[in-house]
């Protein structure tokens, strides 16, 4: 039997990284962009571009609504934030950077699982940057554990999470 997957594909390092092993371990691999208001078009240009070169389906979800619900961040409001161009290596981990965009990573994997349960797959992909941990709190390993046991708890069939 044929086996289907899904990435979250935000066209930087660490997705692409995961995109690639991905795409070795199911049949058929879709990639999922979400576009939810960032300032950072060229996220989403080097994701549909990454995912042609990989050969995989690309879905580009628009959820811009998102910069309305969570304003409070660089990402999603340039006008009320800058995003931080000379920040320390030492102020890594204290505190949260304003780049975090609220609960971003939660609706993400929330939607993930819709299509997912939808579409009838059996795997979410997701990359984060190791370095994000510290000081995004839906980057932390102990979020996607949650988050895995939560999503496998509401569906009907059971998925594999990595």
């Amino acid at each position: 039997m044929p086996s289907y997957g899904i990435t979250l594909l935000s066209g930087g390092l660490d997705s692409t990284t995961v995109a690639a092993y991905a795409k070795g371990r199911v049949d058929h691999l879709t990639a999922v962009t979400f576009n939810y208001g960032q300032t950072h078009a060229r996220e989403v240009e080097c994701a549909t571009s990454i995912a042609g070169i990989l050969g995989i389906e690309h879905r580009l979800l628009d959820i811009s609504f998102l910069s309305e619900v969570a304003w409070y961040s660089a990402l999603t409001s340039p006008e009320r934030f800058q995003v931080p161009s000379d920040r320390p290596g030492e102020d890594i981990g204290h505190g949260v950077p304003i780049t975090y965009v609220p609960m971003r990573n939660t609706i993400f994997l929330s939607l993930a699982a819709a299509y997912i349960e939808s579409r009838v797959l059996h795997a979410i992909e997701v990359g984060q940057n190791v370095l994000d941990y510290s000081g995004y709190p839906d980057c932390r390993p102990e979020f996607y554990e949650s988050m895995c046991a939560e999503t496998a708890a509401s569906r009907a069939a059971k998925p594999s999470g990595h």
